[in-house]
């Protein structure tokens, strides 16, 4: 019997498993700023019309594959986050050491995140989120010495406003603005994380 031509693996179908690796890259070069969100809206379609693993493996081509790089700890090096949190159909977290851009947009679309900055470094020692939670959610953990505006809106969702209230002189400002459908944006404040540079010598 003859022997069979190789198939050529970028004409066949793409796994589940295939489809979310390429979906992380998108939504890792959307939060580094290298993908514009109408231009991200666009691929994403694509990602689930897609055929073949070649269809599927043009949409990033221009792309760097950055999903496998590793976080830093908490009490170690800065982390550069950038300035979009992005969770569609998935999870993102903003924690430990990071360098918060002065404006931070989440967008959460059945999915969920977590924007902690008990330990971030803000620009001018402020910040302004922007939260959108559609069929999803995010929780924003602000310090207690934070001098906290709250003014999302929920409509058939909820936007928790209780971290709303004055903070302590120095103490960093927070305003959190957005929207909430079907889904809900929480905040709390929580006492800051004790690192070991902290600790007392002697």
């Amino acid at each position: 019997m003859a022997d069979l031509p190789d198939r050529d693996p970028r004409q066949m179908r793409p796994s589940d498993r295939d489809r979310d690796r390429t979906l992380d890259i998108l939504r890792s070069a959307t939060e580094e700023g290298r993908l514009p969100m109408a231009e991200f809206n666009e691929r994403l379609d694509l990602v689930y019309s897609a055929k073949t693993y070649g269809e599927l493996e043009r949409i990033t081509h221009d792309l760097p594959d950055t999903t496998r790089r590793a976080t830093p700890a908490s009490g170690g090096a800065v982390s550069r986050a950038g300035r979009l949190g992005l969770a569609i159909i998935g999870g993102f977290t903003r924690a430990g050491r990071w360098r918060a851009a002065r404006t931070f947009t989440s967008v959460t679309v059945w999915g969920g995140g977590t924007i902690d900055l008990r330990d971030a470094i803000l620009d001018g020692n402020e910040i302004r989120i922007r939260a959108f939670a559609v069929m999803g959610g995010v929780g924003i953990i602000v310090p207690e010495d934070a001098e906290v505006e709250v003014s999302g809106v929920g409509i058939m969702g909820g936007f928790d406003h209780r971290a709303n209230g004055p903070g302590r002189p120095g103490g960093p400002r927070v305003v959190i603005t957005g929207l909430a459908f079907w889904g809900g944006v929480g905040t709390m404040r929580k006492r800051r994380k004790a690192r070991a540079d902290d600790a007392p010598t002697g």
